[in-house]
């Protein structure tokens, strides 16, 4: 539980520029444009009272015409409720790690569900609007990613201007229309939906030759049989940061 302050958001949806293009069935090429697409990151927990409010937030922007141009929703779900009753099918130690890395670079002294952050800061607006604007309108350079498959994805990043920094790309595999059956702890005997959840997180390093900057990420994890959508979250950071620079995302299959 935490309190939430509220901040008034207009959806800016029309600013940006989000290009996914189809050969066939699963040959798919995602591109951004110039202006940098926001990346909300939701840390939640199937064993948490006050997450499913947050998750219904989350839920309602798959409707949003910012969606994937103006911003990309991810929800990582944190292992730290686990030992309470229920343990988080979807929950890594890893996404509590990256969790508690934001809560040190916000000078915080303690973890809370749920928590947003939005471009690498702290959030406490979501409950305040039903619709989501972007934070900022900053030319970042344009990142694309193709796949023939859904599981190899070849990553491009052109950053804006002469730049001649190092690059860290970040691809997760995301599980949307989830329902979760709850068995013990807080939400005992709820049917809770999911949607923009974590399924699998992998990252390299890119390599950059003259101005672009280029890495090949390869998903391996078997998804969970009872995931009826399917989407892809990829962001680019400088190495050893969390903040994201750009980022892009889509559908995988839509019905």
């Amino acid at each position: 539980m935490t309190l939430v302050a509220t901040a008034r958001f207009f959806c800016c949806a029309y600013l940006f520029t989000q290009v996914v293009t189809t050969t066939h069935a699963q040959e798919l090429r995602f591109q951004s444009s110039a202006r940098q697409t926001a990346l909300i990151e939701l840390y939640t927990s199937e064993g948490c009272s006050s997450c499913p409010l947050a998750e219904a937030w989350l839920s309602q922007l798959r409707a949003d015409p910012g969606l994937w141009m103006s911003f990309v929703p991810i929800a990582f779900h944190v292992d730290y409720w686990d030992k309470l009753g229920w343990r988080d099918r979807f929950a890594a130690a890893k996404f509590t790690a990256r969790q508690r890395a934001y809560a040190v670079e916000w000078g915080g002294d303690s973890l809370y569900t749920p928590a947003f952050a939005v471009n690498g800061r702290e959030w406490r607006g979501w409950s305040g609007e039903r619709r989501f604007s972007t934070p900022n309108k900053e030319n970042v350079g344009v990142l694309t990613a193709e796949t023939r498959d859904a599981h190899r994805f070849t990553i491009t990043f052109e950053p804006e201007g002469k730049s001649g920094s190092q690059w860290q790309v970040h691809l997760a595999l995301l599980g949307g229309e989830i329902s979760s059956k709850i068995g013990a702890g807080e939400n005992s005997g709820r049917n809770l939906r999911h949607d923009f959840v974590v399924l699998e997180e992998r990252s390299a390093p890119m390599k950059s030759k003259e101005k672009v900057a280029t890495a090949e990420i390869v998903l391996e994890s078997a998804t969970p049989a009872d995931v009826p959508q399917k989407a892809i979250a990829i962001w680019v950071a400088r190495p050893d940061q969390l903040v994201p620079v750009q980022a892009i995302g889509g559908w995988l299959f839509k019905k």
